[in-house]
């Protein structure tokens, strides 16, 4: 994270770590088009291609946000080094926490769409892949999510 944080204390990274959405789903890569997923989550083409087409339609959105976002942060580190009045700090922390919960309800809503492509028992299965994966140190977020 920015210097901003350290700044405005470690408080901040905690809120974050408890905003990651939807356990069993961050990957951090294309998962649907992954022949050993597909296979081990009996995955139709179909359903690839719909989850897929959730993903293509909501990322551009999220990347243009996430670079908003962005600088939204630099400004407020700005202010903060340039020891800006409490109230015009409190106005920009208000914007920046505004795009972080609205971007991250995008993505929430995203996984939430992708995952209801899938039955209860391919659920369970990316669930089971996914602490595997924790358990071998290749889970979490990437650039792809």
């Amino acid at each position: 994270m920015k210097s901003t944080w350290r700044t405005l204390g470690g408080g901040v990274l905690l809120v974050v770590a408890l905003a990651a959405p939807l356990r069993g789903q961050s990957f951090g890569f294309p998962w649907w088009r992954d022949p050993q997923f597909q296979k081990d989550l009996s995955l139709t083409a179909d359903q690839s291609g719909k989850i897929d087409a959730i993903f293509q339609k909501t990322m551009p959105t999220l990347r243009e946000k996430r670079t908003e976002l962005d600088a939204l942060e630099e400004e407020l580190s700005r202010m903060i080094a340039a020891n800006t009045d409490e109230p015009t700090v409190i106005k920009q922390i208000d914007k920046v926490e505004a795009l972080r919960s609205h971007t991250n309800k995008m993505r929430t809503l995203m996984l939430l769409r992708m995952r209801q492509i899938l039955s209860p028992e391919q659920r369970a299965k990316l669930n089971q892949k996914y602490e595997q994966m924790q358990k071998e140190g290749r889970g979490g977020r990437g650039k792809h999510e």
